[in-house]
């Protein structure tokens, strides 16, 4: 079993560096990948509007941590 700190995590939050959610992909988390998808991609594309980027790029520093930090339970 791997956990925190294995090499899937680290390439899991590896692939969520460039592209949200994508690492929660890698680890079969698909609901997980769809939510920080959406919010990203979306907080990005109003980044004129300040607060929409803002919440994007925390919520993108987030699926990062989210995908090396995870663990089966």
């Amino acid at each position: 079993m791997s956990g925190q700190g294995s090499g899937g995590n680290v390439l899991a939050a590896i692939c969520s560096i460039f592209f949200p959610g994508l690492g929660q992909l890698v680890q079969g988390r698909i609901f997980s990948a769809i939510i920080f998808a959406i919010v990203c991609v979306g907080g990005y594309a109003l980044w004129y509007l300040v607060i929409p980027g803002i919440i994007a790029a925390v919520f993108h520093l987030w699926s990062i941590l989210d995908a090396a930090k995870f663990t089966r339970g």
